[in-house]
């Protein structure tokens, strides 16, 4: 069940005193402390933070109106519409939620779900049903009423135009029904615990009736800030003032594209942008010592893509198995990152709640890479690999330290360079126009189910790799389907198991993405996958 806790409850935590603490301090886990005195950051048993706000940061005193916050993205957002971009904090999920809000947030500390748009969401006892409330009042930006009715037409509209994890949705969810105007029905198939989080991410992100499709679309939705401009470059956005739960303090949002993590931070440290995200672990370990900000981490933050498809040399899997067997996680950690990443071909690492000691990772073996590339050679398997890569430095590295390991195993690799992280999206997940591709399924420990089917299972669209496996399919289910942590675990084993045996992609490291901001920046409430809320931010002058 998700609790129906009061919205003035838990939208001040981000504004309450700080602990104050050295730099030295930040790496283990100084946190600003939340309204209740509760620390605002989990840490693993290692030590380390796996979530949460960290840094050194005074309290910043009463709210202060007024201002434009200049927030970097790590990617350019091309379209506001919910059904072409992924809800995450990568891929546009901040400026999405900007404009639409979310039926309900993720709190990552707390694991638990907080209504937002929703007033409460409930399971059933036999985990079947969902009963959603709505909130009263609630309007889009063109004045019409966020109801129950709404939300079944945005549920349906998202379905229909296959938006980012629709299968996982249409695969599992029977029927969406609005009983009343405030009261939405979710009828499941078999029971899944974690099908909030499905309403905090892109099938919670409500579109209004009014907004159209194609190329009639018009962003509109009920969040805290409506669309000014969407060019190359710049998102704008400005504040509503009749947003359901008040005004927000900031006057607007500028979502800018800077090239390059250095040039972030740099603008970060210069006053040029208040915020940044960040996913190079060099870039992330320097922003953390200078800066407060969100750290969560993640899974599968570094993997090497397959593509098993027909036609390309990754069909066969002993390939696959070659280029898994070839790659050396932590001499690509040594050449890339100087050491201080998390490399590993573990799913799940220790720090991760569904690492599971029995799990059979693959090792490093360029013996037996060499004699599965000269079996497959014989028998006429194409050796020869395109790899895109995007052109930033970390990726150039990545790019041509994987070049040499797969040559020195005898498969020959031309790297297939694009200007930006969008491009290299086009052409993994639409075009499938690629052999080998670094990418980051990044799972997150609240919600790993929703990503992994959708890059594994036989029938998503989402399935990049084309890989195709009734085991695979079985595995999937048996981890939605589990009833407890325990069961969960142990078939995350199964499916590491899975990986190991058939290579449909090549894990190399886990990671953490830091969303930093400048000292003076406060208010930003995180939600699920690093997605950044707005309504209660301020800048303090």
């Amino acid at each position: 069940m998700v609790k129906g806790i009061r919205r003035q409850g838990i939208r001040r935590g981000a504004q309450a005193a700080a602990v104050f603490c050295g730099a030295a301090l930040v790496l283990t886990g100084c946190v600003s402390a939340g309204s209740d005195g509760g620390a605002t950051a989990a840490t693993a048993s290692d030590g380390e933070v796996t979530v949460g706000i960290i840094g050194d940061q005074p309290d910043g005193g009463d709210p202060v109106d007024g201002g434009v916050l200049r927030f970097a993205s790590y990617a350019p957002v091309r379209s506001l519409d919910p059904v072409k971009t992924q809800a995450s904090g990568t891929t546009g999920g901040t400026e999405l939620a900007a404009v639409y809000d979310v039926l309900v947030r993720y709190d990552a500390v707390k694991d638990e779900y907080e209504p937002r748009l929703a007033e409460s969401l409930e399971e059933s006892d036999d985990g079947l049903t969902w009963t959603l409330k709505l909130r009263d009042g609630i309007t889009f930006s063109d004045g019409t009423p966020l109801d129950a009715a709404a939300v079944v037409a945005s549920t349906e509209r998202y379905n229909r135009l296959n938006g980012p994890d629709a299968q996982v949705f249409t695969d599992s969810v029977a029927s969406v029904e609005a009983k009343d105007p405030s009261t939405v029905v979710y009828t499941l198939n078999q029971p899944w615990h974690q099908f909030p989080a499905m309403l905090s991410l892109g099938h919670g992100m409500i579109v209004a009736p009014s907004a159209g499709e194609g190329a009639d679309f018009t962003p509109i939705g009920a969040g805290p800030f409506t669309v000014e401009s969407l060019g190359q470059n710049e998102l704008k956005l400005v504040a509503r003032e009749d947003y359901w739960d008040g005004a927000p303090h900031l006057d607007g949002l500028s979502f800018v594209t800077i090239a390059g993590e250095k040039p972030k931070i740099d603008s970060l440290a210069n006053g040029d942008i208040e915020m940044a995200y960040l996913r190079d672990p060099t870039y992330v370990a320097q922003a953390k010592q200078k800066f407060p900000g969100y750290l969560h981490r993640y899974s599968l933050t570094d993997q090497i893509q397959l593509n098993s498809r027909p036609g390309r040399p990754g069909a066969d899997e002993r390939i696959r198995q070659a280029v898994q067997y070839a790659l050396d996680p932590e001499a690509v950690n040594q050449r890339v990152d100087g050491g201080i990443g998390d490399p590993g071909t573990e799913i799940f690492p220790e720090w991760s709640k569904w690492h599971d000691d029995a799990q059979a990772a693959p090792t490093f073996d360029p013996d037996k890479a060499r004699a599965l590339v000269e079996e497959a050679k014989a028998d006429g398997a194409a050796t020869r690999l395109t790899y895109v890569s995007v052109q930033d430095d970390r990726s150039q590295k990545y790019a041509l330290t994987t070049e040499a390991m797969l040559e020195n195993v005898g498969l020959t690799v031309d790297i297939d360079f694009v200007p930006t992280v969008t491009d290299m999206v086009r052409r993994l997940y639409v075009d499938h126009d690629y052999d080998i591709g670094y990418t980051a399924l990044s799972l997150p420990d609240a919600a790993p189910y929703i990503r992994l089917y959708s890059a594994l299972s036989s029938t998503s669209t989402n399935n990049s790799s084309g890989y195709h496996s009734e085991q695979m399919d079985a595995l999937l289910a048996k981890i939605q389907q589990a009833p407890d942590e325990d069961a969960k675990r142990a078939a995350f084993a199964e499916l590491q198991q899975q990986f190991t045996e058939h290579a449909p992609m090549v894990p190399m490291a886990s990671g953490s993405n830091f969303v930093a901001w400048s000292p003076n920046v406060y208010g930003v409430t995180p939600t699920m996958d690093s997605v950044m809320l707005f309504d209660e931010a301020w800048v303090k002058k």
